[in-house]
């Protein structure tokens, strides 16, 4: 695993909201996180959160394929996500000390899947921090074609906390945040292998699947340690809900495990 980060990209990071890190598993890692993901996802059935059945929502699984913690239950999975590489290198990003997960998630696009319409990610999570940020790990070549992701450089620094949900729409954010409909989006395509970073606050989409083939992704947000409730439910379970009032610190390593700290000791693992 590449887990050099140079000034340059953290300085790129923090004031466009995203970067790529090229390269960023070696292909007997990349070979790794495939099958880990791939074993996982067939294990999970149809279960988008363990333990949680949805209502089916047509357009949405047409989306992607989404299954959300796989750490969880699988521990091929939790070997890969308990990395505290991933976290120091998330940490350095967001300029923070500790970090920890708060979900992962396997994201597949199969042939002629839906767009991702344009969103921001932490206004969804159970607590708020301008400094939360997601590794988006590319399993497949990325493409214009295949649904590569697109951003809006410099939004994760004007965003509030209004959001959209992810719908047919491709530009509902827009009705939010009317501005940033003349923001010139930058593509990101990479190889297998590869990662992308990005804020939890800037804007972001992804295009149709318009090939006969996978793009498969595997993604992990994190949450700055020291982080608090906001009153949203999430990935949280009822029971959990129940014995948080708002301001609580979410420091539960059975749910958001800590995986990297300078001075803390790393008990997830």
């Amino acid at each position: 695993m590449n887990t050099n980060i140079s000034h340059e990209e953290v300085d790129f990071y923090r004031k466009n909201g995203y970067v790529v890190m090229h390269d960023f598993l070696s292909q007997e890692e990349l070979q790794e996180w495939r099958d880990a993901v791939t074993d996982a996802v067939a294990e999970r059935g149809q279960q988008r959160i363990l333990g949680q059945m949805g209502k089916p929502n047509e357009y949405y699984e047409n989306v992607f394929v989404q299954r959300v913690n796989l750490w969880q239950d699988n521990p091929k999975v939790r070997k890969l996500m308990l990395d505290a590489r991933l976290g120091k290198i998330a940490a350095t990003l967001a300029g923070v000390e500790g970090i920890r997960i708060w979900h992962d998630q396997a994201l597949i696009k199969k042939p002629y899947a839906n767009p991702t319409a344009w969103h921001l990610d932490n206004p969804y999570w159970s607590f708020y921090s301008r400094d939360a940020l997601t590794i988006w790990v590319a399993l497949d070549d990325v493409t214009i074609e295949n649904g590569c992701l697109w951003f809006l450089p410099g939004t994760h620094s004007l965003a509030t906390y209004d959001n959209v949900g992810i719908g047919h729409n491709m530009g509902d954010l827009f009705k939010v945040y009317e501005d940033w409909a003349k923001i010139q989006a930058a593509p990101v395509t990479i190889k297998a292998g590869s990662c992308s970073w990005h804020n939890g606050l800037i804007a972001h989409a992804a295009g149709p699947n318009m090939t006969v083939g996978l793009r498969r992704a595997f993604t992990c947000a994190y949450m700055p340690d020291g982080s608090t409730f906001n009153g949203q439910r999430n990935i949280l379970r009822d029971e959990q809900i129940a014995g948080l009032q708002v301001g609580d610190v979410l420091e539960d390593d059975a749910q958001t495990p800590l995986i990297y700290h300078p001075t803390k000791l790393i008990v997830a693992a």
